[in-house]
This record gives structure tokens, C-alpha cells and sequence, in this order.
């Protein structure tokens, strides 16, 4: 492992220790293999004068919520290091009162709460600690006689202690164990299973120890032939997905959220490291042992879900285990979690973690991908051995996080639902998959203007450029949806056009061809081609945009009015025909929404000369006097989609205003 200390950046830093600290803390966090998603902690004791004028010596702890790759000064809180010195002595303390203990010592009430591991920080008496779960320390640890291997490796200069629960019972069992050790005399302390903290007078000392003692274990690893098992081949090809695939990924999203109550996002990591890790011949022995560290059974669970023909009945069954390990392991008041997997193996085709928000997903893939790396190291060092299933309960329903069960607020809405917007670089598309993406849902925004990919990305969308006329195109955007969060539960189908105003005897041929394939053929395309995997979706519903032109036409229009009527006779017969797969189909008719791309200008003087009014009058001609936004419609859209309209179908709704010729 590389240093990336810069003596240039951090000699402007020397006077200030909290700014040095966030320095170094950051150059830990940009090391993966060191810290994941806030794993990992630092902190820093320095003196402090109060309001009052009195001097205190403050420890600097990061915060709970933080991550170290990209902490500020603000996400460390400052502690009374009197206090918390004198928290370590006591013979026992519960964890809710040692963080409740912690907070009440804290100089700025509005800081974020100190790390569980604060007391063990502040025991410590150098200046700078830094605490990392290093994978290939952690690894070695995971083995059949870690500990051996490990003194072995670091000599006396290293501490290595038993692995015990994190918080009030580690820093108490350190707090014992070195009472009598010159700690000028070590360089760091090796917590089996957990990770490792190392120290110094200065912020280079402690992180340049981290390095040192981490690129140890790693050469270490190198020299048994652990990192060259993860270049051998398992006669695994990359390939895309094919259909099946597709469809049985949202078979296997289906089941884990039934099993979890609650729509889950799926990720599924098709890297060749994932494939070669699930085609080895004893993976589900290996992977179904436990966790690279306790730390990642929140975002884990405590081992994966190993994938057979039936995906249903391969979570049926981790579902049932689950719930006998918590009746197994639990004592009185404990609530239990869902039994619903968040990492899975699919033999010969990789690895998917599930989340109740993409990020969730994704952090649980991050962490699935250096567990599997781990492993494969212990298994060239004697075999993979973390700790049993006990110890894993016990950090899984640690009492401060059922604390935090009890203080978490209803998900958004539309949490873990995946949508599917046409037409989302503008207008009511655009704001659909804003609005969808406010509500909880993770959102593909296709459109053919290539501005959707920047638009979206800037809104945390995945947007693809797809012409929705294009078969191809739609199927091939549809794969890539399925493939990115493992299926679809939502359809917004609102791309289309709005052709030049001709009258029928006037109409040329390709305007007349152009907006059926743009307002009509689109929508069967789009709907015929995500309809398989909206059966296999979450609480499916589809929402079609249509027109106030499908009630009420107008002259000129017929080109877009009987493209509309088409559409909104599409999703009727999609309502009829998809209802006994629980589909819900329902319609919007907006008119005259001023902020979309087709109201331009000049669009707008004309309609409102062949009206005899003025432009402004003519934005609000409806019964209640009102403008219609792009907002509006998407509102309802949204609406449509939820638990709202959760027992409607086949409902076609004005947004409009009021328009006396549709009432």
C-alpha cells in the first residue's frame, strides 16, 4: 500500500491539528481496502479555550454518519477527554449510556454523536489515532490460527487483542489489558476481526504507520500466494446478460422484497472477479460462513443467499433461516429485521446486492466485493474462518442500532420502486422523473435528444438516449433498466410530438405518419416491451399521458388528437388485459402546460389570435382561472403510481383546470 502523504499539502496544516486531522483522515478513506462507507474512525486530542476561558483538552472523535474519504471539521466531535478517559475506568457500562454519556460531554451540542469506539480513542494517550478495518489484516485474522499468524507478523511492537464487541466492552477490555504497557513502545493494536488502530505524537506518525503495518499483512498475503488466486481462471466468460437472465433477476428483486416487505433496488455485479468467485466449486461453503468483519452485517446481513434453479424458493428458504438464527440468538425485547438477503451468489454469473435505495445496494456490492476478495486470501492461508454466528447476532441487534429502528421515520413513498420515463429531457417528462426521484423511486429517463444522459446524471437519473419509435432501441434500453436495478415497477409513457396544425385536407402523408409512431406506437412499443418484467415488478402501475385533445378536439389537430385517442385506447385495453397480473393502467389528459418544449412563442400568439385573446389570457382559459404547470402533471402522475390510487385502473383524469367542453 502506497502513501499518499504530501508534505505540501499538510505543512500549511501543522498549526491547526483538527485541520491536519481531516487531512489524514482523508487520505485514509480514499483507500477502499482500508475503510468502506463510513467504516473506520480517527481522531485528535488538542486544548481548547471556552467561552468562559478555561482550557480543556478536547478529543476530536469523527462522528457517526461520517465518511473519512470526504469528512470535514465538522463531522468530528468534540469530547471532553477528561470525561471520556473516566467513562473507560468504570467496571460496566451500557452502550446507550456510553453514547448518552458522550453527547452530554460534548462542547458543541450540535455536533454530530461521537464514534462508539470514542472511549477506546481517548484512552489511547497520543495525539493522533487512527482506527481502519484493513482487508488484508482482517483476512488474516479470519483464519484457523489468525492470531499466531499475526503475532508472528508484527512482534511485540504490535498488540493484538481478542476479538470483542465493539464500543463500551473493547475500549474496557484494552483499558485492562495495557495499564502497564509503555505505549511510546508500540506502534499499533490489532483487534482480531475488527481491524486495526495505530497512533503517533504527530498525524504523519499515525498514518504512516497505518500504511507500514497494513502493507505488512499485504506482502505477507503475497508471499503465502493469496493474491495470485484471484488472477486464476474458473473458465468463466464475460458476456452480457441474455432475456433470461433479465427475467429471472426480476424473479430473484421480486422475492427478496416480498420476503423484506418493501421494494428493494438491485445490483448485479457481472465483474470478472464476481464470476470467478461464484463459479468456485465450494462457494456455497465458503461464502455462507460469515461476514469479513461484524461491522457489514448491517448492510449485509450476516451471510449471502446462494442462488438455485428456483430463485423464489432459494430466498424462501434464506427467509426461514433467518428468522430461526434470530430465534436462536435473541433475548427478550429484541425486534426482529426482515429476513429478506441483501447480497446474493448467482453461480457462474456473479454476485447482486439488494437495498432499500440504490446507494444501499451499492454499498452492500462494495462490501460483497472485498468480502469475496477476502475469502479467497484465507483460503490459500488454511481456510475462511470469521467469527461464529453469535458474535455476528450480537453487532446485527446491538442495542444501539435497534435504538435507531425506533427512531426511523416512514420511508418516501415511492422507496425502492424503479420508473421508467419516456420523454424525460423536457417538460413532463422531465419533471416526472424529478418528481418520481423525490419521492423515493430510482428512475431511467429516456429521450432521443442526447441532452438526457447530462440532464440526468445531474439529477442522479440514469438517462438514455433511445428513440422510443425504434423497436431495438426500446428493448435494448429496457435490458439495460432491468440490468442497472434489477427490474421495473413503473412505466410513465410520455414521449410524443406535436405535429405542425393541418387540417384534413391539407394533411401531408409523413406528418400524419410521423405522429402516430411518436404519440402512438411508442406507447405499445415502450408498454408491450417492459410489460414482462412489470409483471415480476413491485405494486406494478403504468400512467399514460395522453390529451385534452382525446375528450375534447380541436381543428387542425387531428394528426395529434387521433394519435392521443389511439393511446388512450391502448392503455384502456392494457387496463382490461393486465389487471389478473395486478398492472394498474391509468391515463392523463393535460392541456395547455406552458413550460413544455412545444409551447413556444410563437405557438402561443397564434393560439391565442385564432381565440381573440391575448397570450396571457389565453394561458389561463379553464374554469378555475389557473395555470397548468409540468409540476402538476407529474403530481399526478406520481400520484397515480402510489398507494393513492393503489385500487384504481383504467381512470382517465384531466389536468387542465377545468375545461368546460371535457366536464
Amino acid at each position: 500500500m502506497n502513501s499518499r502523504w504530501d508534505d505540501r499539502t499538510a505543512t500549511p496544516l501543522l498549526s491547526s491539528p483538527l485541520a491536519l486531522r481531516v487531512y489524514t483522515s482523508r487520505l485514509l478513506g480514499q483507500e477502499p481496502t482500508l475503510v468502506l462507507h463510513g467504516g473506520g474512525n480517527t481522531s485528535v486530542k488538542a486544548n481548547v479555550t471556552t467561552l468562559l476561558g478555561d482550557t480543556e483538552e478536547i478529543l476530536y472523535v469523527k462522528g457517526s454518519g461520517w465518511d473519512l474519504e470526504g469528512i470535514e471539521a465538522d463531522g468530528f466531535a468534540p469530547v471532553r477527554l477528561s470525561v471520556a478517559k473516566r467513562l473507560a475506568t468504570l467496571p460496566r457500562l451500557s452502550d446507550t449510556d456510553m453514547v448518552a454519556s458522550l453527547r452530554a460531554a460534548m462542547l458543541n451540542p450540535n455536533a454530530p454523536t461521537p464514534s462508539v469506539e470514542a472511549l477506546l480513542h481517548a484512552i489511547i494517550p497520543l495525539r493522533y489515532v487512527d482506527h481502519t478495518h484493513a482487508d488484508a489484516v482482517v483476512a488474516i485474522s479470519n483464519t484457523p490460527d489468525g492470531m499466531r499468524r499475526l503475532k508472528n507478523l508484527y512482534g511485540p511492537r504490535v498488540l493484538v487483542v481478542p476479538y470483542v464487541m465493539p464500543g463500551f466492552l473493547l475500549a474496557k477490555t484494552v483499558y485492562d489489558m495495557t495499564r502497564r504497557i509503555d505505549w511510546t513502545a508500540l506502534e499499533g493494536l490489532i483487534l482480531m476481526h475488527h481491524g486495526v488502530f495505530t497512533f503517533g505524537k504527530t498525524a504523519k506518525a499515525s498514518y504512516t504507520r497505518m500504511i507500514r503495518l497494513v502493507s505488512r499483512a499485504e506482502t505477507y498475503l503475497k508471499r503465502q500466494g493469496a493474491f495470485r488466486v484471484l488472477a486464476q481462471s474458473h473458465d468463466t466468460k464475460h458476456r452480457g446478460p441474455d432475456d433470461a437472465q433479465l427475467i429471472q433477476l426480476a424473479r430473484l428483486r421480486q422475492a427478496v422484497s416480498r420476503a423484506a416487505g418493501a421494494a428493494m433496488v438491485a445490483c448485479w455485479d457481472q465483474s470478472p472477479e464476481a464470476e470467478r468467485f461464484s463459479a468456485l466449486p465450494h462457494v456455497a461453503s465458503i461464502a455462507t460462513r460469515g461476514p469479513l468483519t461484524p461491522d457489514h452485517v448491517i448492510r449485509t446481513k450476516r451471510i449471502p443467499v446462494i442462488l438455485g434453479a428456483r430463485v423464489e424458493q432459494s430466498v424462501g428458504r434464506y427467509a426461514s433461516a433467518y428468522r430461526e438464527y434470530f430465534q436462536r440468538h435473541t433475548h427478550r425485547g429484541l425486534t426482529p429485521l426482515d429476513p429478506a438477503p441483501r447480497w446474493a451468489v448467482w453461480r457462474r454469473a456473479g454476485s447482486i446486492t439488494f437495498g432499500r435505495t440504490l446507494k444501499d445496494a451499492r454499498i452492500a456490492a462494495d462490501i460483497a466485493r472485498q468480502t469475496m476478495r477476502a475469502i479467497q486470501w484465507a483460503e490459500t492461508l488454511g481456510g475462511w474462518r470469521p467469527l461464529p454466528a453469535r458474535d455476528i447476532f450480537e453487532v446485527e441487534y446491538w442495542e444501539l442500532e435497534q435504538a435507531k429502528l425506533k427512531r426511523t421515520g416512514p420511508p418516501p413513498v415511492l422507496q425502492g420502486k424503479v420508473a421508467v420515463v419516456t420523454g424525460a429531457a423536457s417538460g413532463i417528462g422531465r419533471a416526472c422523473a424529478e418528481l418520481l426521484c423525490a419521492q423515493g423511486a430510482v428512475v431511467a429517463a429516456l429521450d432521443i435528444h442526447p441532452k438526457i444522459q447530462r440532464l440526468a446524471a445531474a439529477s442522479g437519473i440514469l438517462g438514455l438516449r433511445c428513440d422510443v419509435t425504434q423497436r431495438a432501441q426500446v428493448e435494448r434500453a429496457v435490458r439495460a433498466i432491468v440490468r442497472h436495478f434489477g427490474g421495473v415497477d413503473i412505466l410513465v409513457s410520455n414521449a410524443g410530438i406535436f405535429p405542425p396544425s393541418e387540417t384534413i385536407a391539407e394533411m401531408q402523408p409523413a406528418t400524419w405518419r410521423r405522429s402516430l409512431a411518436a404519440n402512438l406506437h411508442s406507447h405499445q412499443l415502450v408498454l408491450q416491451t417492459c410489460i414482462p418484467y412489470l409483471t415480476l415488478g413491485i405494486e406494478p402501475a403504468v400512467v399514460i399521458i395522453a390529451s385534452k385533445n382525446v375528450p375534447a378536439p380541436g381543428p387542425g389537430a387531428s394528426a395529434y388528437s387521433v394519435a392521443k385517442a389511439g393511446a388512450t385506447q391502448l392503455a384502456r385495453v392494457a387496463a382490461l388485459e393486465l389487471a389478473p397480473v395486478k398492472i394498474r393502467v391509468n391515463i392523463i389528459h393535460p392541456d395547455q402546460v406552458f413550460d413544455t418544449g412545444i409551447w413556444t412563442p410563437q405557438v402561443l400568439a397564434q393560439r391565442a389570435q385564432r381565440y381573440h385573446v391575448s397570450v396571457e389570457e389565453y394561458k389561463i382559459r379553464n374554469l378555475l382561472r389557473t395555470t397548468i404547470t409540468s409540476r402538476d402533471v407529474a403530481a399526478m402522475a406520481c400520484a397515480m403510481v402510489g398507494p393513492v390510487f393503489a385500487k384504481t385502473t383504467g381512470a382517465q383524469v384531466p389536468v387542465d383546470g377545468g375545461n368546460d367542453r371535457v366536464i
